[in-house]
Parts: C-alpha cells; structure tokens; sequence
C-alpha cells in the first residue's frame, strides 16, 4: 500500500478520539463533487470540500509554504493556486480532450483520495479496507478509475452505488425509494430487498450544481448590476436554500461596481431551489411505475431523502406535494445526518463483508 501520511489535520474538529487496534482499519467513503466525507471504523467521521489546489509560482509557494491545499483551504487560496475540482457529476473529470486537463484532474483525484483516507487516521500497522459511494448509473469507465486511483492509497477497495450505501446505513433494504441529492448528480434508487440492479437506479444531473447555474442566472436577469462569485453564490444557497410555501425575505448584500448593496433574492432562491423537484418526482414515477403493482403503495409510502441538497428547508414536503399531484401520493422523510449518511452507510457495509470477500479484492 501506498504510504498514506498519519499526522492529524488541522481540519479534524470532527474527527473521534478512538484509536482502533491493530489489524484493519475499515473506511466508508462517500466521494462528492463538492463535498467528500469519511466515517472510519476508529470513529473518525470527516468531511472537507472536494477542492485541490497547487501554488502556481514560486512566489505562492513561499506564501502558502505547501506543495498542495485541500478543501475549504484551497477554495480560500484559491487566487494563489491551480485549483482543481477533479469531480464532475459524481465522477472524474477525465475525458478533456486536454491530455494535460486530464493528467491535473487525476492527480488532484488521487491526492484527494489520499487526504480523505489520511484524515481517517490509519495507523501504521493497520491494513485499509475502503468502501468507496459512486453514483448509481456511473459508467464503468468512471467506476474503474476510482478504484484504480484508490488502489494506490488503500489495501482493498470496493464501490457500492451512493443510494445503495445511504439506504444499507438506515437499515432501509425493503420497498424503500432512496433520493440522494449531491452537488453533481441526484440518485434515485429503488430497494426491494435484493442488491439493487440498473433497472432499479436513475442518476439526474439537476442536482445542486444545477440550482447554483439557475440561481445565477435570475440574479443577472432580475438584478442586472449584482456582482458575485461562484463561491460567494454558493454561501448564500446554503445559508437561505428553501422551497417552503411562505417564506420570510431573503435580504442579501452584493457589491454594484464596488458599492454594496442590498438585494431580496427570495423569489429568486425558491424558484432555483424549485427546479430540483420536478425532475425527481419524474424519477420516482419512473421507478414506482416500473414496480410490482401490489407494492408500488408501500414504496411511495417509503421515500428517504439524503445528500447535502436534503438541507433545503421544505423540499421533503414540496416532492410529497408533487408526488400526490402526479402519483397520487406519498410520504418523505429525511436521514438524520445528510453528510455523513453516504460514508456512514460505506462504512457498516465494509464492516459486514466477510473477511475472505476482501481478500479476493486485494
């Protein structure tokens, strides 16, 4: 195995104090385009933005005094440095027709990896048995250079599709509909219990990325003279993200050429936020419809909500709401810890693997 440094993070507030015995170290990972987290079997849970960055001179070397900055440090520095998001939808960005766009966005991937498992904590005598959350319909091209990345930091490593792992950490295996909603990509996956086949998972790219493009873009329609960055964008999302039918204004300050200014983006937010939900329930009509007739009730009656999207305020009750327009029906409810239930649900399937299932995979 690759050496994987073991010094603590800075950014570990999260981080449990155990320290596992000597033996294996098993790591559940849910891989993210903004965001990855990590829940270790030492009880370590992380998470950090899925953001690598490089100084770019010699100047911002002798600045930030390291080779490479991760998460919320990258994006910080980010004016000082080759950023990279090597994510996309869920899965590497590899298919530039730029060999050196590829080339940066696989090295940012691994280093990455790297980190998220570092942050884990391993000890030096322990071997890394790593379950790594893709997106369900993730091609098998993307499928096999994570592991191929993976291989390079960790023992023995297998994928599990993000829904799958949300429901397995819930106990959820039976006529259950999960939504995973990322900043790339929202996971529909249908559980019915058996592992879960294509035929039983939607992969949507109107995810978290796509209300922040739809959030831009009212702004500069409805309030041509704001000026923001994708970043400051972003904050605001998730500060005020709703789709609640009353909502309290939504009062923010951008800057108009240099001078700040106060702007209501409460319509603006809510119509952003909004556009998610449509394309959802399309998905859960998709799979309900393609379901056994004498239990597509039960299923509609058993939708989980997770992922970071989860987190707008009244989005399980606006699906219900368009579920019952257009199903008939249905009932929502959320995970307890949205960041994590990716990770947590990766960790206890690496945990009920038998020992000789990991050993093949070495």
């Amino acid at each position: 195995m690759s050496q994987v440094p073991t010094e603590e993070s800075p950014e570990s507030a999260k981080e449990g104090p155990a320290e596992p015995e000597a033996g294996v170290l098993y790591v559940g990972i849910d891989l993210g385009t903004s965001r990855t987290s990590v829940a270790a079997s030492n009880g370590v849970r992380v998470t950090l933005a899925s953001f690598v960055g490089y100084p770019k001179d010699v100047v911002s070397k002798k600045l930030l005094k390291q080779d490479v900055l991760y998460g919320d440090d990258a994006i910080e520095h980010r004016l000082s440095l080759d950023l990279y998001r090597p994510l996309e939808h869920g899965v590497l960005k590899v298919t530039s027709e730029v060999a050196a766009e590829n080339e940066g966005n696989l090295r940012a991937s691994r280093d990455l990896l790297v980190e998220a498992i570092r942050r884990a904590r391993p000890r030096r005598d322990e071997l890394v048995y790593a379950v790594i959350g893709a997106p369900a319909q993730a091609s098998i091209t993307s499928k096999n250079a994570i592991i191929d990345i993976a291989r390079e930091c960790v023992d023995s490593v297998m994928l599990c599709s993000e829904p799958f792992a949300v429901a397995y950490g819930q106990d959820m295996l039976d006529d259950v509909l999960v939504i995973d909603i990322g900043a790339g990509t929202v996971d529909l996956c249908r559980m019915h219990g058996t592992m879960p086949e294509d035929t039983d998972q939607i992969t949507l790219e109107t995810a978290g990325d796509s209300v922040d493009a739809n959030l831009a873009e009212l702004i500069r329609e409805n309030h041509p003279g704001a000026q923001f960055s994708e970043k400051m964008l972003k904050e605001i999302k998730e500060r005020h993200s709703s789709v609640a039918e009353v909502m309290q204004p939504i009062l923010v300050t951008l800057p108009v050429a240099g001078k700040p200014t106060e702007f209501d983006l409460t319509a603006e937010i809510q119509a952003a936020c909004r556009s998610i939900v449509p394309p959802i329930v399309d998905g859960l009509g998709q799979l309900v419809g393609s379901f056994d007739p004498e239990f597509q009730e039960r299923l509609k009656d058993r939708v989980l909500l997770a992922g970071g999207g989860s987190q707008i305020k009244g989005l399980d009750l606006a699906i219900e709401r368009e579920m019952v327009e257009r199903l008939g029906g249905g009932k929502v409810s959320r995970i307890e810890e949205p960041l994590y239930g990716g990770a947590n649900g990766a960790l206890k399937i690496a945990h009920d693997m038998p020992e000789e299932f990991w050993e093949r995979l070495k």
